[in-house]
């Protein structure tokens, strides 16, 4: 399984119906997500640039980009942004690819 960081804002006809109603929202999508396998690791709300934030386990990049995609088309959040985390290993791997590259910068 690969980890993802998944980021979005809600609009605000999004923050007006969760005032009226109060839910977490993790719980609730954490438990839609595990219907197809996946699952929200850690998460939390921010009050900046992202209303949510979360570490989402993935089976695939085409499984998350498909749960970016259908939460995205809900019309909830806008702004969002997935970034696919590497492990301590692929982390190590990469370095070790990117010194037999040959780059150089002009």
């Amino acid at each position: 399984m690969a980890l993802y960081l998944y980021q979005a804002a809600y609009t605000s006809d999004s923050l007006k119906a969760q005032m009226k109603d109060p839910q977490d929202r993790l719980d609730i999508v954490n438990k839609q997500l595990a219907s197809s396998g996946g699952k929200i690791v850690a998460g939390g709300y921010g009050f900046g640039p992202f209303d949510v934030i979360c570490i989402v386990e993935a089976s695939d990049d085409t499984t998350m980009a498909a749960y970016a995609m259908a939460i995205g088309a809900g019309g909830a959040v806008h702004n969002a942004m997935t970034t696919k985390l590497l492990s301590g290993a692929e982390w190590i791997a990469a370095l070790k690819k990117a010194a037999s590259v040959g780059y150089r910068p002009a």
